[in-house]
C-alpha cells in the first residue's frame, strides 16, 4: 500500500477523533436511520475526504427506487452505500438489494453502513450476481494513532481510490485465499516441481502427475478448498495468466526470431 499523505493521516486522526464519541451517543439514543445517514454523510466528508457537495449523492434512484448515498469520482459512481439505523446490527442480506442495484449500474462496490460499522463489498458479476466481503470497519474500535487502523480506513478515502488501493488490496486477499493456493498447488507447474523433488529423494519410484494431484485433492487438501464456485473461479484465473504468459513468451520468440532474420538478411545483402 502506497505512504498515506501526511494531510490525510492528519484528517483521518482527528475525523476518528471527532466522529467515535458522536457515534456512541447517537447509538445510545437509538437513533433511526435518517439520523444515521446524517452523520455518515459528515464522515464521508471529514473522514473520508469526499466533497459532501459533489462527490456525495443522496437517495440515488435506481429503476424507480432508492439507495441511500452514492460516492462519485469526477461525476462516475464510484460506490453505492446502503445506511441501516446505528443500532441495528449489519448482515450481508442487507446489502443484497444495494448489490443488484450496483450490478444493474455496472458498479464494482458496495457500502454498508450503520455508521459504526462500514462493510466494504466488491460486486461479483455472475450468475447469478453475488458478492465478496472486503473491508469490515468497526469505527469505534480503532486507535486513531494506529498506523495499521489508518490504513485500513484509507482503503476507502478518495485518495485512496484515486490511488486505486482497494482494488489492489482485493487482488492481495484474492492471491492469499485457500481457494486460489490451492487451485495454485493443483496447477501443472507446481505439481511438476513436487514430482521433481520426489523424484529426488525416491529417484526409484515413477509417479505421474495424476497420482500427485489425486493424493492432494483427497487426503491433503480440504473438499471446500478445491470444490464450489470460488474455486472453479480460482482455477479460472490461474488458467487466464498462464494462458497470457504464454502468449507474451510467443510473442517475444517471435519479435526475437524476426530480429535474427533481419540481421541475416542485412549481412546477406552486404556480402553481395
Amino acid at each position: 500500500m502506497p505512504a498515506i499523505p501526511k494531510k490525510v493521516t492528519e484528517r483521518l486522526t482527528s475525523g476518528l477523533k471527532r466522529f467515535q464519541p458522536i457515534l456512541t451517543a447517537s447509538k445510545a439514543r437509538d437513533d433511526g436511520e435518517a439520523d444515521t445517514v446524517m452523520i455518515v454523510t459528515d464522515m464521508l466528508a471529514e473522514v473520508f475526504g469526499y466533497d459532501k457537495y459533489s462527490e456525495v449523492t443522496a437517495e440515488y434512484a435506481i429503476r424507480g427506487t432508492y439507495c441511500d448515498l452514492a460516492t462519485k469520482i469526477d461525476g462516475a459512481i464510484q460506490a453505492l452505500i446502503e445506511v441501516k439505523a446505528i443500532g441495528l446490527e449489519l448482515k450481508d442480506p442487507h446489502v443484497k438489494q444495494a448489490v443488484d442495484y450496483a450490478a444493474n449500474q455496472g458498479v464494482d462496490w458496495v457500502v454498508l453502513t450503520n455508521g459504526t460499522h462500514w462493510r466494504i463489498y466488491n460486486v461479483i458479476f455472475g450468475k447469478p450476481i453475488d458478492q465478496e466481503l472486503v473491508i469490515d470497519i468497526d469505527v469505534c474500535n480503532l486507535n486513531p494513532k494506529s498506523q495499521a487502523d489508518l490504513e485500513v480506513v484509507f482503503l476507502f478515502c478518495k485518495e485512496g481510490w484515486v490511488k486505486s488501493v482497494l482494488g489492489d488490496y482485493q487482488l492481495q486477499r484474492q492471491a492469499l485465499s485457500r481457494f486460489f493456493l490451492g487451485a495454485l498447488v493443483l496447477s501443472d507447474p507446481v505439481l511438476e516441481v513436487i514430482r521433481r523433488e520426489l523424484r529426488r529423494v525416491s529417484p526409484d519410484v515413477k509417479i505421474e502427475l495424476e497420482q500427485i494431484s489425486s493424493v492432494l485433492s483427497a487426503e491433503v487438501l480440504k473438499r471446500e478448498v478445491i470444490d464450489g464456485d470460488k474455486a472453479t473461479e480460482a482455477r479460472k484465473k490461474i488458467a487466464r495468466a498462464a494462458n497470457k504468459l504464454l502468449r507474451k513468451r510467443s510473442k517475444e520468440e517471435e519479435s526475437k526470431a524476426a530480429t535474427v532474420a533481419e540481421v541475416a538478411k542485412e549481412s546477406a545483402s552486404k556480402a553481395c
